[in-house]
């Protein structure tokens, strides 16, 4: 079956109070519509249509590999669809139509409604919930035999008509030569004043066609984001799904309810969770790791049998068996090897931190290349910065940097040389050599006594 989608993402989302378009809205570390489409393609659609309009220049900017469908005037669901029709000119089979605000939609779904559109030989299917209020949504009014007579929206709904709790999902599969035809022949005579996509599917029967209905097994499935109440919803159903499925592939969350992971997030088996950890973007985790209490880790690559407490890490990478924390920064552009340990009050940035290397505590280390089996005393700073450039330190392997080290940005420090605790260190310290740079001791007798004096 040959599938394109329509994916409707134009609307202002004004109950958001929010100056970002309402499918931007992040659930589960990405927007909403990212959702929407990464599940349209996970069943094979080949063309991603998205309709926008308000905010249309960011959400093209935030979002990528589809085709955008301008609608420059906001006349309803209908009119939206009816923006597409130059782009599907000449395609055949079917288009699904999805809103950009219902990420809780799964691949399960959309895939039942498709296959079940198919078998029909319907030229038009529209997926329905069971809702416990039905509020606010169009009602799905059946015949007697129970095929699908019309929808009818809330606001035109009559009073029976308003007690029916099967609601339309906004979500259908169409024949694509028949829902263009069917949208011509649509009007505004409503209380709204806009074109209703649901009118096609009256417009569809009419002319004796067949409609099909599926109805979801989980209506929280359906459900659109319209408020931030509804985001939060949103956000606590997607977060149970993601930590369900990581523990049904290997992963222990000692406690899933205070374990915050995003949804592209990829963790390998045996490694384990603590709370109040949260895992975002599109980090990736490798096995048999112990990751938290208190940490936050973005777009980082971790390897195999690491350990991490009470860290924050974003966009750098971690090899295998690498000991951190706790309190350690990990800042962007830092790639730590295997076997690296790095302990309490160490903050680093932009620097490759070499095999076998250690940073036991209280470190500052900007802009470094470090080589492999360097040993960096406590309370350690490159000074990169001038002022005006930032500058690289280099340390050979086998580096030994004493306690209280200034290193000077830019200065290199060969393999085996030793540097003195204390020192200031402004140029190049040559293989196996011992550096010192630090002010001769002077002692001054009777110190004490002449402050009391004065």
């Amino acid at each position: 079956m040959e599938l394109s989608t329509i994916i409707l993402a134009a609307g202002k989302g004004t109950r958001m109070k929010s100056d970002l378009p309402k499918v931007l809205h992040k659930v589960c570390g990405k927007p909403m519509l990212e959702h929407v489409i990464d599940a349209a393609k996970a069943i094979g659609s080949t063309r991603e249509l998205v309709v926008i309009g308000s905010g249309a220049e960011l959400v093209q900017q935030s979002i990528g590999d589809v085709e955008f469908v301008m609608q420059e005037e906001q006349l309803g669901t209908g009119h939206a669809v009816l923006c597409t029709r130059d782009a599907l000119k000449g395609s055949d089979g079917t288009v699904m139509i999805l809103c950009g605000d219902t990420p809780l939609l799964t691949t399960d779904l959309l895939s039942n409604l498709a296959n079940a559109h198919q078998r029909s030989g319907s030229k038009a299917t529209v997926l329905t919930a069971v809702m416990p209020d039905a509020t606010g949504y169009g009602r799905i009014v059946r015949a007697e035999d129970g095929s699908v007579e019309k929808i009818v929206e809330h606001k035109d709904a009559t009073e029976d008509e308003r007690s029916i709790r099967e609601v339309n999902s906004g979500i259908y599969c169409f024949d694509i030569a028949t829902l263009f035809s069917a949208l011509d022949q649509v009007t505004n005579d409503n209380a709204q004043g806009e074109y209703y996509l649901t009118d096609v599917l009256e417009i569809i029967k009419r002319s004796g066609a067949k409609i099909n209905a599926v109805i979801a097994d989980d209506f929280s499935e359906t459900l659109g984001i319209n408020s931030r109440q509804q985001l939060a919803v949103a956000e606590k159903i997607l977060r149970r799904r993601k930590n369900d499925q990581l523990m049904a592939d290997g992963v222990t969350l000692m406690d899933p309810s205070s374990t915050f992971i995003d949804a592209d997030v990829e963790i390998e088996r045996d490694t384990i969770i603590y709370p109040f950890t949260w895992i975002e973007g599109k980090t990736k985790i490798g096995k048999d790791c112990v990751i938290g209490p208190n940490s936050r880790l973005q777009n980082m690559t971790v390897g195999a049998r690491v350990t991490a407490q009470f860290i924050y890490g974003h966009d750098c990478e971690v090899g295998d068996d690498v000991t951190i924390g706790p309190y350690v920064h990990l800042r962007p552009g830092t790639k730590i090897a295997n076997r690296v340990k790095i302990g309490n009050f160490v903050e680093i940035k932009n620097s490759n931190i070499g095999e076998g290397s250690k940073l036991p505590h209280l470190q500052y280390l900007g802009d470094c290349d470090m080589g492999s089996n360097v040993n960096v005393g406590c309370g350690t700073v490159t000074c990169n910065y001038d002022g005006k450039k930032k500058y690289r330190t280099t340390l050979g392997n086998n580096v030994f940097v004493g306690c209280n080290t200034n290193l000077v940005a830019p200065v290199e420090v060969e393999d085996d040389a030793y540097i003195g605790a204390g020192s200031t260190i402004t140029m190049k310290v040559p293989k196996g050599n011992l550096a010192i740079g630090r002010a001769r001791q002077k002692n001054f007798p009777d110190w004490n006594d002449r402050r009391k004096r004065d």
